[in-house]
């Protein structure tokens, strides 16, 4: 095939994307501001409740089975060495740039997460519907493309939600600790030579009862210390870890419509109920579908919207910005061809050209749009976070056409 043929191919989907996303943008300017600051919250609310939980449903459910799945196994972990991946290369991002300890999640989840989503969902029917696709017959191409796309799509959302969402909680709350400790007036009596700079009077005990109860000292300094076993210790820690994980982030919608979907596809009873013009309920599955479909051209257009924030630009180092440029579009698709071609050639991934390029794909795309939302679930690094996304999706019109091209060639030959 032709490298014209590939390359108008590859393109042709990207540059749908930076219609879609320039028409957000332009909705959102002051002179416009029919998409302003409070139409994108609400909408993103909605994408976030509703249309995305609904599009990641709907797709799962109709697209999946257990025979699918035993094919597809190999794609949770394609993208959770994405995440292992991204996630080692922003941290060394992290200590050759030294951006401020509030950005440190945000680094590492720029790196590590990608869209995984949305742009597979526009991108795979659209490279299977042009003439020079290497994929076949279209409407297969599209039907087990769908499949893929959904799959990645819910997955990154797992990953996302349970990974990324809490790193940049812990960098936020870090941050925000520090800041109370410096602006406090107990910091600021010390450095004033207070006597009382330990924050506590001089009679009060230098450890709280809860903290006497934590470290084993009882309430004075007759008791005995208390032995604790190897099993008490690792019950104690594993309860402090679930106590601080927040499970109803964890769930968020589009991981819960993901469960969901999984049930419905690979039972076949629930299945047959749902799936299918013969199905009693299929009424339910076409109305998520429907409802679905608004999700792609919602996020699409509050990322044009959100994008226009970086451009009014921010303090953000721009060696943290080059970092995260260096690692989503060079150094993560070379480790994407690396491992995807290894597993092929150890029998872990089977000949299927479009599987492989969904897989190759997974290394080569912009940062998760989500993140953005993340930020400002927390209000840490929300305009450098936009600053990031500016130039990650202007970019990704050059990079994600050339990669795609590539990986085009790259599974045709």
């Amino acid at each position: 095939m032709a490298l014209l043929d590939l390359f108008a191919a590859s393109s042709v989907p990207v540059v749908k994307v930076l219609l879609v996303t320039a028409l957000g943008s332009y909705l959102a300017v002051d002179r416009v501001n029919i998409l302003g600051d409070d139409a994108r919250k609400h909408l993103n609310n909605i994408t976030f409740f509703v249309f995305n939980p609904a599009l990641v449903y709907s797709n799962l459910a109709s697209t999946l089975t257990f025979e699918s799945m035993v094919e597809l196994w190999f794609m949770p972990f394609n993208i959770l060495i994405t995440f292992i991946f991204g996630s080692v290369l922003g941290w060394v991002v992290i200590q050759f740039t030294r951006p401020p300890s509030h950005l440190h999640g945000l680094v590492i989840g720029c790196c590590a997460a990608g869209n995984l989503g949305n742009l597979l969902l526009i991108i795979i029917p659209a490279v299977c519907r042009e003439s020079g696709s290497p994929f076949g017959d279209s409407d297969v191409c599209v039907k087990y493309g769908m499949a893929y796309a959904s799959l990645s799509m819910a997955i990154g959302a797992i990953y996302l939600w349970s990974y990324v969402y809490n790193i940049v909680r812990v960098s936020s709350s870090r941050s925000s600790r520090e800041v109370e400790i410096i602006d406090s007036p107990t910091h600021k009596s010390s450095r004033e030579g207070s006597p009382s700079s330990s924050g506590k009077s001089l009679t009060d005990p230098l450890l709280s009862e809860t903290e006497d109860h934590e470290m084993g000292l009882g309430h004075g300094f007759e008791s005995k210390p208390h032995q604790v076993s190897v099993a008490d210790k690792i019950k104690q820690r594993l309860g402090s870890v679930f106590n601080k994980m927040n499970l109803k982030k964890i769930l968020a919608p589009s991981t819960t419509g993901a469960f969901v979907g999984f049930v419905v596809g690979l039972v076949p009873q629930i299945r047959g109920l749902l799936i299918g013009d013969e199905a009693p309920f299929h009424v339910l599955q076409d109305t998520a579908l429907l409802i679905g479909n608004g999700a792609i051209p919602a996020v699409t257009l509050v990322m044009g919207g959100n994008l226009l924030r970086g451009l009014r630009g921010s303090g953000i180092q721009k060696s943290v910005i080059f970092g995260v440029l260096g690692v989503r579009y060079l150094a993560l698709p070379l480790l994407g061809i690396a491992v995807v071609k290894g597993a092929i050639r150890l029998g872990l991934v089977h000949d299927n050209p479009l599987y492989e390029f969904v897989l190759l794909l997974q290394f080569a795309i912009p940062p998760a749009m989500n993140i953005g939302t993340i930020t400002q679930l927390f209000g840490a690094g929300e305009m450098e976070c936009s600053v990031i996304m500016l130039w990650c999706y202007s970019l990704a019109s050059v990079a994600l056409t050339v990669w795609s091209t590539f990986f085009l060639w790259l599974v045709s030959y």
